[in-house]
């Protein structure tokens, strides 16, 4: 450089990369949040309606993985799964739920190069999707709270810890970034989820226990769809959701232990003690009697003057 020439002004520091879609990241988050908070706190046909859009977009999304080609099938595979959803939802539980079949099925002879996981996949998320509703509408806002709180600490707790700790891979064929530290990290804050839960959800304390096999059952939901992923070499699942990829992708944890508290309340019969005190409860509501108590209304006040009944659900004058 010649004496007396200018100097230079320095570059403008680079934005990191990891950081440039921050914005577009908060405000996708602030929206989802508002919306799912205000229809879980409604629950009735509002969380209903949610759920079932959700699911019949994670559909959507499973086709879409395998074909990203031919978006009309897997639109009206999402379809005919929302509307499938919306009839046993809306009817009763019962031989219906053989009906969540149909789209597995169709989806399956569509898609003959990944027929099996089209097939256990999309049954996997129509099934706990149901589940969300049936928690909702039987087990009360206090055991959608407890599940939420689950998923979320154990997520949080186990991004971090990985972070921070590092160590051995938990399972690095399937997720190279998810460690024991984190593994572990989420189980514990599941357990002090469940113990602060305990007393509002009168299960004593075996909700830590159940607390710890729900987070590990959301942490398998992430790998799962990881390794669904992985399979068909796609980075997320769509781009639905601006900064965040696809509905799949943020909701995978929830639909894993959603199918997990499926399984161990009716798979495993573990139907009492749930919800709070002014849940209607699963088995008197969500057990044979489900015609005479669970209307298309979905009204939760309805349920409790059927409780205030000295003779109770089924007993007539």
């Amino acid at each position: 450089m010649t004496q007396g020439s200018p100097t230079p002004p320095a570059p403008a520091p680079a934005t990191p990369a990891r950081w440039a879609d921050l914005n577009t990241r908060v405000i996708s988050a602030g929206v989802m949040i508002l919306v799912g908070a205000g229809e879980i706190v409604l629950g009735g046909i509002w969380f209903q309606m949610l759920v079932v859009f959700v699911t019949a977009v994670m559909v959507w999304e499973v086709a879409r993985m395998i074909r990203p080609a031919s978006e009309v099938s897997g639109m009206l595979l999402a379809a005919l799964a929302a509307s499938v959803l919306s009839g046993i939802l809306t009817i009763g539980v019962g031989w219906q739920l053989v009906l969540l079949l149909l789209v597995p099925v169709l989806g399956a002879l569509t898609y003959r190069n990944a027929a099996w996981l089209f097939f256990s996949f999309t049954l996997y998320v129509q099934l706990a999707g149901w589940g969300l509703v049936a928690f909702r509408n039987a087990l009360g806002l206090i055991f959608i709270l407890w599940l939420l709180a689950v998923v979320i600490v154990t997520d949080i707790l186990g991004y971090f810890a990985g972070r921070l700790l590092g160590g051995p891979k938990f399972w690095p064929r399937v997720s190279p970034k998810k460690t024991w530290a984190g593994i572990v990290a989420g189980w514990v804050g599941a357990a002090a989820v469940g113990a602060a839960f305990a007393g509002l959800l009168d299960t004593g304390w075996a909700l830590i226990a159940i607390s710890v096999l729900i987070s590990f059952a959301s942490q398998m939901g992430d790998i799962a769809e990881s390794a669904l992923k992985r399979h068909f070499g796609v980075k997320d699942s769509s781009s639905l959701i601006p900064g965040h990829g696809g509905v799949f992708d943020r909701f995978d944890a929830l639909m894993g232990a959603s199918l997990a508290a499926l399984v161990l309340i009716v798979g495993l019969g573990l139907d009492g003690g749930w919800g709070s005190s002014d849940s209607p409860g699963w088995d008197r509501h969500w057990g044979p009697d489900w015609d005479h108590h669970q209307g298309p209304d979905w009204d939760m006040d309805r349920f409790r003057r059927v409780d205030d009944h000295a003779g109770g659900p089924g007993d007539g004058a």
